[in-house]
């Protein structure tokens, strides 16, 4: 389930965005977290699988008419297509009103979304 990030969720998604080279870095990070918790445009959404435990987080950049993904990041065991799939499947499913795409570095995910997978 996605779910967007809140403020009392911060550290969770901190620790999950650990996981990407980008924000090893504590700056870095913090400065992720801020530009998501102050903007519409970025948000940062939690993933949480049948566990109760949040297992990815996803970044996203919204305008009127499409959705670009950031960056997705998950917990090691978590780390397989069908994790994916779920994820980018559940974001379409609930914005059936916009295009999902994906910066190059995750464009792999935008196959997910067809109906083959």
């Amino acid at each position: 389930m996605l779910i967007q990030c809140k403020k009392d969720k911060e550290k969770v998604a901190m620790g999950l965005l650990s996981y990407l080279p980008d924000f090893k870095n504590l700056d870095n990070l913090r400065d992720e977290i801020e530009l998501n918790k102050n903007s519409e445009e970025f948000r940062l959404f939690l993933y949480r699988d049948d566990d109760p435990n949040f297992v990815g987080v996803m970044g996203t950049q919204w305008d009127n008419e499409f959705i670009v993904v950031r960056y997705l990041s998950l917990a090691p065991d978590y780390r397989q297509a069908k994790t994916e799939s779920k994820i980018m499947q559940e974001l379409a499913s609930s914005n059936p009103n916009k295009k999902i795409t994906a910066v190059p570095e995750y464009i792999y995910l935008v196959k997910y979304l067809t109906k083959d997978n």
